[in-house]
């Protein structure tokens, strides 16, 4: 048979539930810490770290151009011309002749723009009991973690675009040509044989790629692999890294003092598998000129905008903070190679 608890039982229980619940309110934002006298707040705040990487360190990025257009038209130009012996002129030939012709093709290329925003809210409690706590502003916080949202998002779609069309990033150009043959394997794995045979190979590859019109000054390599090349060629006479040689051939075969082999964690399959190879991800090394806008480039015009923090209750406040964006283009794909594995 069952029996009600005593009223007595019942008001303790309840009140027991309802301060738990006040408790983990208050504790939900992080203001309310268990402290005793011992305790000592102390002024720094211990903040969380992402992978950080600047786009404009791997392309040319446009900041405010185009502003509030929904595309971004760019014109490509190529010679149509008749070959230059049509027009070597016979003369004493009798007759009239069809003069040779030099012609210029154009074509379009459009980008579209995506625009972004991104509402912070708070009310006069949480700013109050933010304050109380004596070391910690919520207004900044709160702002810092609307523009760090704003730029971790660029950064990811600078490297890897949108699933969406014409939002594309460094490593998910659709008309760059993808070589799956010269790069089997981990470059810091490679053996003596291999790794010379890739040093022969490399640098030819994306001239035949670029039809002997450019040469590259980067070379991208995934994070995991770009660690291991501190290993030596040869153990027998560790003279230099396999960095080191990747390097100076690089410079030798370009004739670039200021080529570079840089890393880049979205390179390594783990970090791309949403966006190539089929949902397992890709190696993925790139040959290509970063410091070219003509040959490449993403635009941003409208950079990070943070409207004024307003109310209406005198409660709660709150802003929107908005931007606009394009992916990165390859205006001329190729002057860019991809090596695949």
């Amino acid at each position: 048979m069952y029996r009600q608890a005593p009223k007595g039982l019942l008001i303790e229980n309840a009140v027991r539930r309802l301060q738990n619940d006040v408790n983990k309110i208050a504790n939900a934002s992080g203001f309310k810490v268990d402290i005793d006298t011992l305790t000592e707040i102390k002024a720094q705040v211990t903040t969380q770290k992402f992978y950080e990487v600047a786009p404009s360190s791997f392309m040319p990025v446009v900041v405010g151009e185009g502003a509030w257009a929904d595309e971004l038209l760019t014109y490509k130009s190529g010679s149509v011309s008749d070959p230059f012996e049509s027009g070597l002129i016979a003369q004493g030939s009798s007759g009239p002749s069809r003069d040779s012709m030099s012609e210029t093709a154009i074509e379009a290329l459009k980008v579209p723009v995506k625009y972004w925003k991104r509402a912070l809210s708070y009310n006069l409690v949480e700013l109050n009991q933010a304050t109380r706590s004596g070391n910690w502003s919520l207004i900044e916080a709160k702002e810092e973690a609307r523009f760090k949202s704003w730029q971790l998002g660029i950064q990811k779609i600078a490297f890897l675009g949108l699933d969406q069309a014409g939002v594309d990033g460094l490593l998910t150009q659709s008309d760059v040509t993808s070589n799956t043959a010269l790069i089997t394997k981990k470059i810091s794995e490679m053996n003596g044989s291999e790794f010379q045979a890739l040093l022969a190979g490399l640098f030819g590859a994306y001239n035949v790629n670029s039809d002997s019109t450019a040469m590259p000054d980067t070379f991208v390599i995934p994070t995991d692999d770009y660690l291991g090349l501190v290993s030596s060629v040869d153990e027998t006479y560790p003279l230099k890294s396999r960095l080191e040689r990747l390097s100076e051939s690089g410079k030798l075969a370009t004739m670039n003092p200021s080529f570079e082999v840089v890393p880049l964690a979205y390179a390594q399959a783990a970090k791309n598998a949403e966006f190539l190879g089929g949902g397992s991800g890709l190696n993925r090394y790139i040959l290509y000129i970063r410091s070219d806008r003509q040959s490449l480039r993403m635009d941003i015009p409208v950079d990070y905008t943070g409207t004024i923090t307003d109310t209406v209750s005198g409660f709660d406040y709150s802003s929107v903070a908005y931007g606009g964006f394009t992916g990165c283009k390859a205006y001329r794909p190729s002057e860019m190679l991809y090596l695949d594995f």
